[in-house]
């Protein structure tokens, strides 16, 4: 299966809880921290919930 990289690119502070769940789910803690995952639908679709707050590559 294909990896994908994602980088976390802007605060959650002041974002709705679930976006910053959602964020702490892939793994983003920190800001410019990249994360690595399988491109499945399930982590595709947790990032489009927080596209405006991350970047993702295909690795």
């Amino acid at each position: 299966m294909a990896k994908i990289k994602i980088t976390q690119v802007r605060s959650q502070i002041n974002r709705p809880k679930k976006q910053k769940l959602t964020l702490e789910a892939l793994g983003l803690t920190k800001n410019q921290k990249t994360v690595e995952h399988e491109d499945t639908p399930q982590v595709m679709g947790m990032v489009n919930k927080v596209a405006h707050l991350v970047n993702v590559e295909k690795a």
